[in-house]
């Protein structure tokens, strides 16, 4: 060691620069030389900058017998300046000599590998390696758990075949592939699931490339869409147990998102005071992300709310719930004269909120039209200019009109509702799609909702030979498996929060603390399936037997509710797999057999109504009647929609709106509105080509 330190400073004596030159290059040859050496600055290269205690450790010295060696290839390093270090920070890292040298070192050995004739592997880490197998055995007791003399087993049947088929050229996705198919061959399913490799084909990212029109929100949306490939396949082959797993292969329930299961909750009900007005925190997650003092003046809360509204919309898959806006309002508006406009500013900004799939996070806000009427109208008219300027809204209102008359602001309220504003009127606190929050008790605490399983109760229905008794008997048996499953994905959803996966829910509210969450299954197509293919007639038999289907699956959550020490709810509201239950019926069962009714359309999901039969009907009618008391026995949610014809006036929606207000507790209106899927022009009058661009391109 002393003779290669009086090397090392031994001044050259003659060829001036060049053989300095000469000289350093055999110096960095030398350090290259050593294994341990080259692992440093791999580990710097990956993880840096380190402090010397977390490079040593992390390098593999972790004695005290060992300290001396590693100070030495540390020091050699140094004096190389292939790492430097950090003096304030006390913190090591690659200097860029450091990284052409190691990246010449890979070079020299993927080389090696391939000129010396021997087979070699392309490995996922971007490096050629020699085939070891060795390495085969560690991944198979580390990832699959194999026992030792298995594994050995296992890998010696693989090494046969490939050193039969006489390659020079390996990868290691095709070394695991015969792996597996070994393992399934020997009949250890179990363990192939452990080892499979998740993604998608090749041809299928060819095929996203080749039509990115089809993809929404750009290269995030490929990026979402590949990367929930993979999380839904772990979902359906790793973490649900196999019969919840087949049972929505087959189609008797769908799970909504599955790339999403285990990462983020469906829906929340939060409140805004409790997310903003003491400023925006995120402590050490989202370092980009600008903080926000306390908000003292109107100018910081819109300021705010944009900031709020775009960062909680990427924690939920679904739908946010906001309550507490008006509230806010009152405290901070001084002069109600800039509202509107600040306010339609700050929805306007914060309308490129996550979009997951098809449909994008919705963030809805809770108005109680018993709050200031001047804060109250100036909201709806900035929500109304807001919905002007946006062919599809991804913000919603939730018009709580419990403690106030409809009638003193129905007029704006129908004309938003004309320019396709997502509005869903309710007394007490709903989710746009209908679910409920159930905590009354504790207004302000956050509520999550876990509500991304549907149950095919067609199906249940084909499979029961019109036998009532054993189609809830089938029921039964089919949710105490899905609602396990469903408790272990709150576990999970609760572990990553808690790990900062969900900075807003973690931090700002306190999650794990203060937040009550609900598991909900959504029972999907209940009309077909007691009337339709049961065989019983709309009348007060046939649903006093709907009755009994609903009072079953609230009896089955509760009891299994208490099993698994969790609150469990169930509704009947939209489901995206509402269409797939009826495709895959039509194609097991025969399309004719499957309603002739339904004509391709998808099983019903909740209730809905005409908007012109809204106006005939009075709070005795049976249809009424039978809505609200379906609505009582639902303690989840029930979703209402009034259908509006295209070309409905605001007239008659606020004609429409105030009547349904008077006969049920919680309503939808629906009308679409002509858009221009080229120009995203959105107007009524939009027919077969838009007037602005010239385009027949209308959705």
């Amino acid at each position: 060691m002393d003779m290669e330190l009086s090397e090392e400073l031994e001044e050259p004596k003659r060829g001036g620069i060049l053989h300095s030159t000469s000289k350093r290059v055999r110096m960095i040859f030398s350090v290259m030389a050593s294994p341990n050496r080259i692992d440093i600055l791999r580990i710097l290269n990956s993880k840096g900058p380190l402090t010397y205690s977390e490079l040593k450790s992390l390098a593999g010295f972790k004695s005290k017998k060992e300290s001396g060696k590693f100070a030495y290839h540390l020091r050699k390093l140094l004096r190389q300046s292939l790492v430097a270090l950090n003096k304030s920070e006390r913190r090591y890292t690659i200097t860029n000599l450091g990284k052409l040298v190691l990246s010449l070192a890979r070079q020299i050995e993927e080389r090696s590998i391939i000129e010396s004739g021997k087979m070699y592997v392309r490995t996922s880490h971007e490096s050629i390696e020699e085939f070891n197998s060795h390495k085969i055995i560690q991944s198979l007791v580390r990832e699959g758990s194999l026992p030792l003399e298995l594994a050995q087993k296992i890998t010696e049947e693989v090494e046969n075949r490939i050193y039969k088929y006489q390659t020079t050229y390996l990868t290691g996705s095709l070394i695991r592939e015969m792996v597996n198919s070994v393992l399934l061959e020997h009949g250890h399913e179990e363990y192939r699931n452990k080892l499979a490799r998740l993604g998608i084909p090749v041809f299928e990212v060819k095929e996203m490339i080749s039509n990115v029109e089809n993809v929404d929100n750009g290269a995030e949306g490929l990026l979402y869409k590949t990367g929930q490939t993979v999380f839904a396949e772990h979902l359906l082959l790793n973490t649900l147990p196999k019969d919840v797993a087949d049972s929505h292969l087959s189609g008797d329930l769908h799970i909504a998102n599955p790339g999403l299961w285990s990462l983020l909750p469906d829906t929340i009900f939060v409140n805004l005071k409790e997310l903003i007005e003491d400023g925006i925190d995120l402590r050490g997650k989202a370092l980009g992300v600008t903080r926000i003092p306390s908000i003292k003046t109107l100018e910081n809360l819109t300021s705010a709310l944009s900031m709020i509204i775009s960062l909680i919309s990427k924690e939920v898959s679904q739908e946010v719930v906001m309550d507490g806006l008006a509230q806010l309002l009152i405290k901070h508006t001084k002069n109600s004269s800039d509202l509107e406009q600040k306010l339609t500013d700050a929805f306007a900004i914060s309308s490129t909120t996550s979009q997951y799939g098809h449909n994008p996070t919705l963030v809805s806000f809770i108005i109680q039209l018993g709050s200031d009427q001047k804060i109250v109208k100036a909201i709806l008219i900035a929500y109304k200019n807001y919905v002007k300027i946006t062919p599809i809204p991804k913000i919603g209102l939730i018009i709580d009109y419990e403690k106030a008359k409809l009638t003193d602001s129905s007029d704006v309220l129908a004309e938003i509702i004309a320019l396709g504003g997502k509005i869903i009127f309710s007394k007490g606190s709903v989710s746009n799609r209908g679910i409920l929050k159930d905590d009354i008790k504790n207004i302000g605490a956050t509520s999550i909702k876990l509500q991304s399983l549907s149950i095919n109760l067609p199906r249940l229905a084909f499979e029961s030979n019109k036998d009532e008794t054993y189609f809830r008997a089938r029921l039964a048996l089919l949710m105490k498996p899905a609602l396990s499953s469903m408790s272990l994905r709150k576990k999970d959803i609760s572990d990553l929060t808690r790990r900062g996966l969900n900075p807003i829910l973690a931090g700002n509210t306190q999650y794990m603390q203060r937040s009550t969450s609900t598991l909900i299954v959504n029972l999907v197509g209940l009309h077909e399936a007691v009337f339709n293919i049961l065989g019983f007639e709309d009348n007060k038999e046939g649903r006093e037997i709907l009755h009994k289907v609903i009072e079953t699956a609230v009896d089955v959550a509760k009891k299994k509710g208490k099993e698994i020490g969790d609150n469990v709810s169930i509704c009947m509201t939209e489901s995206e797999g509402s269409a797939r239950f009826a495709t895959l019926d039509g194609e097991k069962y025969g399309k004719n057999s499957v309603l002739q009714s339904l004509q391709g359309k998808p099983y019903s999901e909740g209730i809905s109504f005409d908007a012109t039969e809204i106006l005939q009907l009075s709070i005795k009618n049976e249809k009424i009647v039978e809505c609200n008391k379906i609505a009582k026995m639902l303690n989840g949610g029930l979703l209402t929609q009034i259908q509006f014809d295209k070309d409905a006036k605001v007239a008659e929606i606020k004609k429409t709106i105030e009547k349904a207000a008077d006969l049920t507790t919680s309503f939808k209106p629906l009308k679409q509105v002509p858009i221009c899927g080229n120009c995203g022009m959105k107007d009524e009058k939009l027919a077969e080509k838009c007037p602005n661009c010239k385009s027949s391109y209308i959705i």
